[in-house]
């Protein structure tokens, strides 16, 4: 009975050890430290997130979005403050700090701030970059099959051609399509004349019946197939799909378009502020600027990078458009209250 007494006494010990050890290892991962990152889809390097997690021990947990209007949805919806760095655009940065929900950045922390070129700092919508970091930057223009079209494309006209009907694949983003229209008829992407906007929606409600299909994403691969004649695409998907389909080329329509800057941002309600700093720095430097570039295909700010690209890079009117294009571009701004009136039109066009 005793010796039973000493195995029962010896288990309990055992299980209390292991009960121990399960509790040291629980809290070992407890411990462990967790970013929350929100960025576009497929716009990072690949091993990019492992690397920095390799490097400094920390768990990336790594969302994505379409839109800067979804991402804006979700940050302030109230169930998605537990982001900390995100990548918005231009004009929703200027709106972010309008709304006061974004942190100032403390350089101390960012060091390789000092290897983006200066002519994508201080940009408008945030004088002193005190809220942004520059990550990539580009137009926005039409990729075309060389080989099925009439003549080269130089015109948003060519969206509105009926011998391409069920052939266009239009982006589906707010902004962007009621910006080409506006552009397309003379106007600015950023108007706020309510005839301009009527006259802009009209335009979109005669092109609907040629267009195949309002996509995001998938137009690249769709594009590289064959599938439609013609899309509405950003600069850096373009120079991707052009690498894979030689037939495919791509224009900033003569009538001008935008020119757009994705930066780096940390939310007010981050956790996290000195890890999400890191991160940037992280970001910023060469080698993985580099990863990200070359994985992307979108123009980069960071210098080092661009300095040892080879000269063809340097010299491709997709990926770095000459003076001449520049002009003819504008950058969107933040429109306030009258975001609601492109958000009735673009919900119109959609649904009719």
């Amino acid at each position: 009975m005793l010796g039973l007494k000493k195995v029962f006494a010896l288990l309990c010990v055992c299980v209390m050890l292991f009960a121990v050890v399960l509790t040291g290892c629980a809290g070992e991962k407890s411990d462990q430290k967790t970013l929350y990152v929100y960025n576009w889809g497929d716009y990072i390097g690949e091993g990019v997130i492992e690397l920095f997690e390799q490097e400094t021990g920390v768990k990336v947990v790594y969302d994505m979005f379409e839109q800067n209007e979804d991402m804006y949805t979700k940050i302030t919806s109230g169930g998605s403050s537990s982001y900390d760095v995100i990548f918005p655009s231009d004009y929703i940065i200027e709106k972010l700090i309008r709304e006061d929900l974004l942190a100032e950045i403390n350089y101390d922390n960012v060091p390789n701030f000092a290897l983006i070129d200066d002519k994508y700092k201080d940009l408008a919508f945030d004088p002193d970059n005190k809220y942004s970091v520059p990550y990539m930057w580009g137009t926005l223009g039409i990729v075309y099959d060389t080989t099925r079209v009439s003549e080269p494309v130089t015109s948003w006209s060519a969206l509105w051609d009926p011998q391409y009907s069920r052939e266009i694949l239009m982006w589906d983003s707010m902004r962007d399509s009621v910006g080409l229209a506006l552009k397309y008829l003379g106007y600015s992407v950023n108007s706020t004349n309510d005839a301009e906007l009527e006259a802009a929606k009209a335009k979109l409600l005669e092109q609907k019946p040629l267009v195949l299909s309002y996509a995001g994403d998938q137009m690249k691969d769709q594009m590289i197939a064959g599938e439609a004649i013609m899309a509405v695409m950003y600069s850096g998907d373009a120079s991707t799909v052009m690498e894979q389909n030689e037939n495919l080329a791509y224009c900033v329509p003569e009538e001008g378009s935008n020119i757009w800057f994705d930066n780096m941002c940390i939310l007010k309600t981050s956790k996290n502020k000195e890890l999400a700093e890191q991160f940037i720095n992280f970001m910023c430097r060469t080698d993985v600027a580099e990863m990200n570039r070359d994985y992307i295909n979108y123009s980069t700010p960071q210098t080092e990078v661009y300095e040892a690209l080879p000269d063809e890079i340097k010299n491709d009117p997709v990926q770095y458009p000459d003076d001449e294009i520049y002009e003819k571009c504008e950058v969107y701004v933040d429109l306030g209250d009258y975001t609601k009136v492109y958000d009735a039109l673009w919900t119109l066009v959609l649904a009719s």
